[in-house]
């Protein structure tokens, strides 16, 4: 398939046109980049500097809402770069931002309503306060379903792990739910990248482009490259290693990939009963269409379905994709959670088109047809555990969980984790899942239950037709549950459990007060460097082995096994 358009070579091309600018002022805090200058913030707590939010893509508002990235306007004066730019648009989770797009009271508060803006297509970057050059870079995709998140969670602080690996950090903001993924036939155009639906994956590539174009700038190797995410940034990165269009990318954007507690399997792909990570695109063609039609009938111009439809087909594309464009952010989010999550298709992800996103990318993988780099994969061992709800496709009664969302945050924001517990396990968990070590029927057997069919079966699958290709894959496990109690038996070796080690941040953040306390502190610290300084081996040399883990890592399908006690790291290989 020829998927070379015009948007498309001229994606391609940015990078190669720009590679040669860069360069400093005599200050390390002003960099040059290919669309001005920047000057940015030392830091000498953690020995690194910083520069946040820089726009990488003007902002997709207006005609450009639900277009790819365009390439921003340049600017002559120094610009600022000492702030988080806005988190994208997306709707109130305890994993998004509150009001002031930080971790704060105000994510209790907002959760279930319209915050961030679209106006938010910035990154940010880290690195090592020392003269040197050539630095790996790591890019990192943030979690959050690709419905919520943003790069100003402090877990996301690039600080410690750039001082650590010594290495470049980068985060990049990218559009979230349906403003970032919509498969709408009013919306499509004669290029394929732009019918695709994946605004989201184009953010993405614009990110990288900028990476390419200014790496040398902040001292960073546009060679060396490393594609990171978790959760849905771990599905990113999954998508961008399968792309057709990365694959045909020259020069290429990364040149290695660590997607952590994510997969890019199709159902087809996966054994029956399985949970797949990536969903067709009929199903998002379902999702826009019903968005389209509950929008027309929550303004009075159709009483239904069929009537909706009617007024839908009497209108022109163009009229249709003003319309939309014309709805406000909340306006969208509402009609997402009281109309389409009732319909199952309140969810977002890569939409398959064959040209953004490869239509099954695990046969990609298969025929070769990918972007073949060394990867680093890895799972916590408790995935299933934040996902309570769940819980009755595996044989469950009902949602685990018996605490709101709201109550969760509230209990998280202000507890004390080196106080005795304050708290019981009756209190959060439901008694059809007590004692939560029972065989079968206990909270921790059917979380690990959904882990096989939501995470496992979906790691298999992956790494095994990579093994096919290639044999630089590593995959880890991590263990680690020293929380106090009853934290150890709620969450153990949770989803999302690793990137606290992976940053070096241990709060404030979500679960920074249940998670961390004084006596799990010595053990914590000395994994969490060993973790560190993996990744920046790996970005470094495409190869996780180190000194540091005491032991060597062979191949996936062997597991190196992150782990440690109250007071010391413990990692070995299974």
């Amino acid at each position: 398939m020829k998927i070379r358009t015009g948007l498309y070579a001229a994606l391609l091309g940015i990078p190669m046109m720009l590679a040669g600018c860069g360069g400093s002022s005599d200050s390390p805090l002003e960099r040059q980049t290919h669309l001005g200058k920047v000057r940015g913030a030392e830091d000498p707590a953690s020995a690194t500097y910083s520069w946040k939010g820089i726009p990488f893509a003007q902002a997709p508002v207006g005609t450009l809402r639900w277009q790819p990235p365009q390439e921003p306007q340049a600017w002559t004066e120094t610009r600022t770069t000492t702030a988080f730019a806005n988190a994208c648009a997306q709707y109130g989770r305890i994993y998004g931002p509150g009001s002031n797009n930080k971790y704060d009271e105000t994510i209790g508060t907002t959760l279930g309503q319209a915050v961030g803006s679209e106006d938010c297509l910035y990154l940010n970057v880290w690195r090592p306060a020392t003269g040197e050059s050539n630095l790996p870079v790591i890019v990192f995709f943030h979690g959050g379903s690709n419905v919520s998140g943003y790069t100003a969670d402090p877990v996301y602080d690039g600080a410690a792990l750039a001082k650590a690996a010594n290495a470049i950090v980068v985060t990049p903001n990218f559009r979230l739910g349906i403003l970032g993924f919509l498969n709408l036939p009013q919306l499509k155009t004669a290029d394929a990248a732009t019918s695709s639906g994946n605004f989201t994956m184009l953010d993405s590539i614009k990110a990288l482009q900028f990476v390419r174009a200014n790496a040398g700038a902040f001292g960073g190797n546009a060679d060396n490259v490393t594609i990171s995410g978790q959760s849905a940034g771990a599905i990113n990165v999954w998508a961008l290693q399968t792309s057709p269009m990365m694959a045909a990318a020259n020069p290429k954007l990364f040149h290695r990939v660590m997607p952590l507690s994510g997969g890019i399997s199709l159902a087809s792909n996966l054994p029956p009963g399985s949970i797949p990570t990536l969903s067709p695109a009929s199903t998002y063609l379902a999702q826009g269409n019903a968005l389209l039609q509950n929008l027309v009938i929550g303004d009075g111009l159709a009483t239904d379905a069929a009537t909706a439809q009617t007024y839908i087909a009497s209108r022109t594309t163009a009229q249709i994709a003003e319309y939309l464009r014309g709805k406000t952010s909340p306006q969208l989010f509402t009609t997402l959670l009281t109309r389409l999550a009732a319909l199952g298709l309140s969810g977002s992800g890569p939409i398959p088109d064959g040209t953004v996103v490869a239509a099954d990318p695990i046969a990609a993988i298969a025929a070769g047809n990918y972007v073949k780099v060394p990867v680093l994969a890895g799972n916590t061992r408790d995935e299933g555990k934040l996902f309570p709800s769940f819980l009755p496709l595996v044989g469950g009664t009902g949602n685990a969980r018996i605490v709101t969302d709201a109550q969760l945050f509230t209990n998280h924001f202000s507890y004390n984790p080196n106080a005795a517990a304050q708290t019981l396990v009756e209190q959060w968990i439901a008694p059809s899942y007590l004692p939560v070590n029972a065989a079968t029927t206990g909270f921790t057997a059917r979380a690990e239950a959904l882990n096989r069919v939501f995470f496992l079966n979906s790691r298999d699958n992956v790494l095994n037709a990579l093994r096919t290709q290639q044999p630089n894959v590593w995959y880890y496990r991590f263990d680690w549950d020293e929380q106090p109690a009853p934290w150890n038996d709620i969450y153990g070796a949770v989803h999302v459990v690793d990137l606290p080690f992976l940053f070096g941040n241990f709060g404030p953040s979500l679960f920074g007060n249940v998670w961390f306390n004084t006596a799990n502190r010595p053990g914590r610290l000395e994994l969490s460097a060993a973790m560190m300084q993996t990744m920046g081996n790996f970005a470094r040399n495409g190869d996780p082995n180190n000194v540091s883990l005491g032991v060597a890592w062979p191949a996936w399908p062997q597991t190196l096994v992150f782990d440690a006690t109250p007071t010391a790291k413990s990692i070995h290989v299974e």
